[in-house]
C-alpha cells in the first residue's frame, strides 16, 4: 500500500513529531510512504523517514500555521497525480491548503484522510480558547468534505458533531507513545543541576502554553536549593520570560534541545513534569513525561484532563494556575513517595491507552475501511 503523506517537517510541534513517528511507524511495518511537506533546509534531519520527499512551497511557517505560495496546489496536485497512492493522509498543518485538498483528491479519485490537531478547550473559559474555537467553525464545513477525520478525544468529536460534521466521518484515535523507546531509565540531570528535586516543563514557549504561570508559581513558592525547575523549549515568548524571571532562584533554561536522546534523558531526569496550557489538543510531550513515569501535572485542556482522569495524574482548571501550582509545587518538593506512585501510575496509564503499536493498529483498520469503501477491488492492499 503507498501513503502519500502530508505534514511538516519544520518548526519544531506536535504536528512535526506526530508526522515523524507515524511515517516511520507505517515503513517499519512495510508501508510505502511518499512524504509531501512545506520544510527544506531547515527540517531537522534527525530519525526523519527514509522515504521519497516532495517540498511544497510556501510563504512562511510556523509552529501555529503555514502560509503556502499560490502555486503550492498546483505542485500538491501534480505530484499526487505522479505519486499514484493508494490514499492520503494528511496532518493538517493550518494552512490554507487544507481547504483544498478535498477538491484535488477528488478529481485524482484518492480517497482522503485527515488529523486535526487544532488545539481546543472543552469549556469557553478564556480569550484564547475562544479564539480556537473560531478555527474549529472554519474547518468544519471543509472537514466534513474529508472521507475521515482523526482526532484525538470524545470531547473533541462531540464539538465537531454539534459543527455539523457527520459522526461517521470522525475517527478518534489518541496519540500514541514508543514505549520502549521513552521508559523509565538512568539519567545524569540530577547530578550535572546538583538537585534533589526536579520539576519539568517541555513544549514551546508560547501564550497557549501559559508557562508564565508555572514561573510565577516558582517565584512565589521558595522551593530551596535542592529544587529546580527546569524549561526546555522555544518560543515566541521564550526571551522575554527568560529576561525577567532570570534572577529566581532554581530555574534553569535548557533552550530547544533538538536531540531526542537527550531529550528522553532529561525526562527520566525528572520528578515532575507541568503543563499549564490555556489550550491543548493531546499532548505528546505529557504522554512521553507519562511513559518516562513521572508524576504530571497538567491542566484540564484538550483531551489532557481525559488523559489524567481518574489517578493517572493532577488535573488543574485553566482559571488561576499559578495559585494551583503554588499549594503543588512544595507538595512535590516534600513527598516524593507521592510522585513515584504517580508516575507509576502515568506509565500505566500510557501502556493501557496510549502505545504507537495501538495507534498504528488502529490507523490501519481505518485505511483499510475507507480503501474498501471508495475501491473494493484494492481492500486487499492492507
Amino acid at each position: 500500500m503507498h501513503i502519500a503523506w502530508l505534514g511538516k517537517k519544520y518548526p519544531f510541534c506536535g504536528n512535526v513529531t506526530y508526522s515523524r513517528e507515524i511515517t516511520n511507524a507505517l515503513l517499519d511495518k512495510g508501508y510505502q510512504v511518499s512524504f509531501l511537506h512545506f520544510a527544506t533546509e531547515d527540517a531537522e534531519p534527525e530519525k526523519w523517514p527514509e522515504c521519497q520527499e516532495v517540498p511544497l512551497p510556501c510563504i512562511y511557517k510556523s509552529q501555529g500555521y503555514t502560509i503556502p505560495t499560490l502555486k503550492s496546489s498546483k505542485v500538491l496536485s501534480q505530484a499526487l497525480e505522479k505519486l499514484k497512492p493508494d490514499i492520503v493522509h494528511a496532518s493538517l498543518t493550518l494552512s490554507p491548503l487544507d481547504f483544498l485538498l478535498p477538491e484535488i483528491c477528488q478529481e485524482l479519485n484518492l480517497p482522503l484522510v485527515a488529523t486535526f490537531h487544532a488545539q481546543f478547550d472543552s469549556k469557553p473559559r478564556n480569550i484564547k480558547s475562544g479564539t480556537q474555537f473560531l478555527a474549529y467553525q472554519l474547518y468544519a464545513h471543509f472537514l466534513a468534505h474529508y472521507d475521515r477525520v482523526i482526532i484525538f478525544s470524545e470531547i473533541q468529536r462531540d464539538l465537531l458533531v454539534r459543527l455539523g460534521i457527520p459522526g461517521p466521518k470522525i475517527v478518534v484515535i489518541p496519540n500514541g507513545v514508543d514505549v520502549d523507546k521513552y521508559c523509565p531509565g538512568i539519567s545524569n540531570l540530577k547530578s550535572e543541576l546538583n538537585a534533589h528535586r526536579i520539576f519539568l516543563y517541555l513544549g514551546r514557549i508560547s501564550t497557549a502554553k501559559n508557562v508564565e504561570s508555572l514561573l510565577k508559581a516558582w517565584k512565589h513558592s521558595y522551593m530551596g536549593n535542592n529544587s529546580r525547575l527546569v524549561i526546555v523549549g522555544d518560543g515566541p515568548l521564550a526571551p522575554s520570560l527568560q529576561m525577567f524571571y532570570e534572577d529566581v532562584e532554581g530555574i534553569s533554561w535548557f533552550g530547544y534541545v533538538s536531540n531526542e536522546q537527550q531529550r528522553i534523558e532529561i525526562l527520566r531526569g525528572a520528578d515532575v513534569f507541568i503543563l499549564p496550557s490555556l489550550v491543548e489538543g493531546l499532548s505528546l510531550a505529557l504522554l512521553e513525561a507519562m511513559s518516562c513515569g513521572l508524576a504530571c501535572v497538567a491542566t484540564d485542556a484538550g483531551a489532557d484532563g481525559e488523559v489524567l482522569e481518574k489517578g493517572a495524574g493532577v488535573i488543574l482548571n485553566t482559571h488561576n494556575v499559578t495559585g494551583q501550582l503554588q499549594t503543588l509545587l512544595p507538595l512535590f518538593r516534600d513527598h516524593p513517595e507521592l510522585t513515584t506512585l504517580l508516575g507509576k501510575k502515568a506509565r500505566q496509564r500510557v501502556l493501557e491507552r496510549y502505545t504507537l503499536n495501538r495507534n498504528i493498529a488502529q490507523l490501519e483498520m481505518l485505511y483499510a475501511e475507507v480503501l474498501k469503501e471508495q475501491h473494493p477491488q484494492v481492500s486487499s492492499l492492507i
